[in-house]
């Protein structure tokens, strides 16, 4: 009969986290990096600082017969310092006493110079030490800043950056390359979310194109029943709305990344064609539209830019009263150009304005059944001005209405 082998025997488990990278001893770890350089200047800053006092002890020790306080002569002892007096007559007591006094003098006036040289030559040390520190932290920080200036420029919505650190294998460097797979993970996450946006944006405009064109071809028909005229109005009006969802989606995703291709666009332009856009339905509603449009040059898109200024003067003549007004003015102040959008209008909340930036959001929580958009203006305006480097802000206007500002970098 055959023996069945036995079963292999498991691997004893790790004692040591495999996740964790193994780390060698001698590894130029930046601990190890920073200790050698302080320890060494250190080290080098003690052995100055004993090294010149030696020098000044020794020099202070050094006594020669000129540096004597007395001196004899003929067999006298005469003193050759003001502040050295020898009786002339007297016991041999009180002459050693009075020699003694003035060795006591001269070596509390030796130890004097000493430590005032020493505090020369430590002022010295500590200025030169303080230098050599800034500069030497300076080059040991610098992969710091350099990732600090690459996470800025990521934060403006330029995700393709990436820091590509070189130098030792220590802490900053592995900091930088998993900043770097981070930034990777984060591009293709957004670069698939564009794309499915922009793909489902699609796929909905054609359905919505078709329907339109047969309820378009159905109100065409004369014959056609009065009921049935008003439900394809109706479903005409809704489908008119899905569509300015599915393109306002679809712009939303699309100016969310910064601007790559720019071009000179003036905003005094941008603003009078959004201006004639909206002219006739401004006159439908009693609402005059009217402003000083000066040059303001910027940098951007075109089409984007348009589509910030056309929002805002949209919502101003959409959200007014009867004889009301809207005025849309364009200036460069203080090397920024700026678009300013001001109406009259429905008195607005100040805690309600950061809710008129979100997506699908109206005043007052309306959010269906309105004939005044979809909710995307203003984000979309945001959104483009972002993308631009710029801003845009809201405040309540006194007595009703909203003053709507946008400053983009010249």
């Amino acid at each position: 009969m055959a023996t069945v082998p036995a079963p292999p025997e498991a691997p004893p488990k790790p004692t040591w986290d495999p996740r964790e990278p193994v780390r060698p001893w001698l590894r130029p770890t930046i601990r190890i990096r920073l200790t050698l350089l302080y320890g060494g200047m250190f080290l080098i800053a003690g052995i100055l600082l004993l090294s010149i006092i030696y020098l000044f002890t020794a020099q202070a020790l050094h006594v020669g017969v000129a540096d004597l306080p007395f001196k004899i002569v003929e067999g006298k002892v005469q003193p050759t310092t003001d502040w050295c007096t020898l009786p002339e007559e007297g016991s041999g007591e009180q002459f050693n006493q009075a020699v003694s006094a003035c060795l006591q003098h001269q070596r509390e006036l030796a130890l004097d110079d000493l430590l005032r040289r020493s505090l020369f030559a430590l002022l010295g040390l500590s200025i030169i030490a303080f230098a050599f520190g800034y500069a030497m932290a300076g080059r040991v920080l610098s992969p710091l800043g350099r990732i600090t200036r690459t996470a800025r420029q990521v934060a403006g919505s330029d995700l393709s950056r990436r820091i590509e650190l070189d130098g030792p294998d220590d802490e900053l460097k592995e900091l930088a390359d998993t900043f770097d797979e981070m930034l990777d993970r984060l591009e293709r996450a957004f670069t698939a979310q564009q794309r499915f946006v922009a793909n489902a944006s699609h796929e909905l405009r054609t359905p919505l194109a078709i329907n339109r064109t047969l309820l378009e071809v159905h109100l065409s028909d004369p014959g056609a029943p009065v009921e049935l005229q008003q439900l394809g109005k109706t479903l005409l009006a809704t489908n008119e709305r899905s569509e300015q969802l599915v393109e306002g989606l679809l712009l939303l995703a699309r100016s969310d990344n910064q601007i790559v291709e720019r071009k000179p666009v003036d905003l005094a332009e941008v603003a009078s064609r959004a201006m004639d856009q909206v002219r006739s339905e401004a006159d439908e509603k009693g609402v005059e539209v009217r402003g000083e449009r000066r040059a303001a040059v910027v940098q951007g898109n075109g089409v984007l830019l348009e589509r910030i200024a056309l929002n805002l003067v949209q919502n101003a003549v959409r959200y007014n009263v009867p004889g009301g007004w809207v005025e849309v003015t364009t200036e460069v102040e203080h090397g920024q150009a700026v678009l300013l959008v001001t109406n009259t209008g429905p008195v607005v909340p100040a805690y309600e304005i950061d809710n008129l930036f979100e997506p699908f959001r109206r005043l007052r929580q309306e959010r269906t059944g309105s004939d005044k958009g979809v909710g995307l203006g203003l984000s979309i305006a945001r959104s483009v001005a972002r993308a631009h480097g710029g801003r845009i802000s809201a405040v309540p206007r006194e007595g009703g209405g909203l003053v709507m500002r946008v400053t983009l970098p010249v």
